[in-house]
């Protein structure tokens, strides 16, 4: 790999962030149900009503954010960046419009920009929480902020 790339290592143990729109925060809810086995292995975040729930109706511990159109969101985000989220599990409602759509549409862009999986459904959640990958360690490339900051910074 070049500079212009730098390799992070996700662990055997994943921080997984659980997140669901109202419409579909029963459906996660059963999904981790269904795999609390395999979630049980790992740590697991959330933002605060689907945190929560998930708790109360599963007994997983979930470290609960604030509300997504309170800032959980961005908060995901924040952790992402920070390097403490590895995957998400995020079951969005596409048929219901959503006041904090600008704060999603971000998450999910910061997601990309550092190579972090993202389930948006139930069918991708369970390809993705199966592979052979959840228990293995995984390298990924990003790319490298400080020397993309650093050339910006004398071209400027």
């Amino acid at each position: 790999m070049t500079d212009d790339y730098i390799t992070l290592t996700i662990g055997k143990q994943k921080s997984i962030a659980l997140i669901a729109h109202d419409g579909k925060k029963h459906d996660l809810i059963n999904w981790c149900q269904e795999n609390k086995d395999i979630l049980s292995m790992h740590f697991l975040c959330g933002t605060g009503t689907t945190a929560r729930m998930i708790t109360d109706q599963t007994g997983l511990p979930v470290k609960g954010y604030n509300s997504g159109p309170l800032g959980g969101d961005q908060q995901i985000g924040a952790k992402i960046v920070e390097g403490k989220i590895d995957f998400i599990v995020f079951f969005s409602d596409p048929l219901t419009a959503q006041p904090h759509d600008p704060d999603v549409k971000a998450l999910m862009r910061i997601a990309q920009v550092y190579d972090i999986p993202m389930a948006v459904n139930k069918a991708s959640a369970d390809f993705m929480i199966h592979s052979a990958l959840m228990s293995e360690t995984y390298d990924h490339d990003i790319i490298n902020f400080h020397k993309n900051i650093k050339e910006r910074s004398e071209t400027l």
